[in-house]
């Protein structure tokens, strides 16, 4: 699967509004681990790295920031500023966190339990397993 926008139902209601979402049904795994991003000073970025497993969906609940995933061949920006939507990112892509907005809240949710050896932090070693795959964004 590629990466992705998803959008997640909304229930309108005059009092606020609400979303939600749920595993294997409105992305594509069961959640296995949930974390959000915060307080981000000004001009930081978050990320700069890739999963060999992990498949992430990451949702705005407030703010904004721009999400650039990379296949090893072309990268893609995502622009997120509404928390009825997110971005599916699967396993095996080069990703990272810019603009954040004041007061951003990210929420992430992950389809595998945190393990340290999952995370390819090296994008020259990224490039090299990367090499012969199809492009994905």
């Amino acid at each position: 699967m590629e990466v992705k926008i998803i959008e997640l139902p909304k229930i309108l209601d005059p009092r606020g509004n609400l979303s939600f979402l749920e595993s294997g049904n409105h992305i594509p795994f069961e959640i296995r681990r949930t974390y959000w991003i915060y307080d981000v000073p000004g001009g930081e970025i978050r990320g700069g790295h890739a999963f060999k497993e992990q498949n992430e969906f990451i949702i705005v609940l407030s703010g904004s920031l721009d999400i650039i995933v990379f296949d090893g061949k072309k990268e893609k920006r995502f622009s997120l500023n509404r928390s009825y939507y997110g971005l599916y990112i699967p396993s095996g892509l080069w990703r990272h966190m810019e603009n954040f907005a004041t007061n951003t809240l990210a929420l992430v949710v992950s389809s595998t339990s945190f393990n340290e050896n999952d995370y390819i932090r090296d994008k020259d070693e990224f490039l090299k397993l990367r090499l012969d795959e199809k492009d994905r964004i």
